[in-house]
């Protein structure tokens, strides 16, 4: 039976989620090990990983780099992108904060593939401290999007988070446009 990109990334993030479920705390921690390391070079991962992917360097980088992301930050929900839920907080914030978080958005949407895990790491620790449950099957796709041309991930995250919210064509029941870019999973 062959298995397609789409069930991988779907069945990884189930594992996570049900790690969560679980209160896997240890493998939680060992997950979180991988913050701020380049991603497969924390061997206590490996057992929570492998087993759940496809052996492709470009899908294990990614794999990594969301499993010790979640692990941070292990909070499920909602179908905004990162762009849509950092916005809840810009617009949430009446203080000098919005500017702050403003500056780190665009510094992430202006970061290369090699430095975005130190990029997204900033964005999530945002989303823990407020409490904003983030897509993780949606952050997944996006970061293995993240080095196309095009640049279609940064302009759909630069959209939701500076279109208002009521604006009814950028709802969050919007279909997922990527203007039939094709998909990078298997570079």
């Amino acid at each position: 039976m062959s298995t397609t990109i789409t069930d991988w990334r779907d069945r990884f993030i189930a594992h996570l989620e049900d790690l969560k479920a679980r209160n896997d705390r240890a493998a939680l921690a060992d997950l979180r090990r991988g913050l701020g390391q380049p991603p497969g070079t924390v061997a206590s991962m490996y057992r929570h990983v492998i087993p759940w992917i496809p052996a492709n360097q470009f899908i294990e980088d990614t794999a990594y780099t969301i499993a010790s992301l979640f692990a941070f930050h292990p909070v499920s929900g909602g179908t905004r992108t990162v762009g849509g839920a950092l916005a809840a907080i810009h617009s949430a914030d009446g203080s000098s904060r919005p500017e702050s978080i403003e500056r780190r958005f665009t510094s992430l949407l202006s970061a290369h593939e090699d430095d975005l895990q130190v990029h997204l790491r900033q964005a999530i620790s945002l989303l823990k401290v407020n409490d904003i449950p983030l897509d993780w099957r949606r952050l997944i796709r996006d970061v293995q999007g993240w080095g196309h041309p095009d640049r279609y991930v940064q302009r759909r995250w630069a959209q939701d988070f500076w279109t208002p919210s009521e604006n009814p064509a950028r709802s969050a029941d919007a279909p997922d446009e990527t203007g039939g870019v094709p998909d990078q999973s298997e570079r």
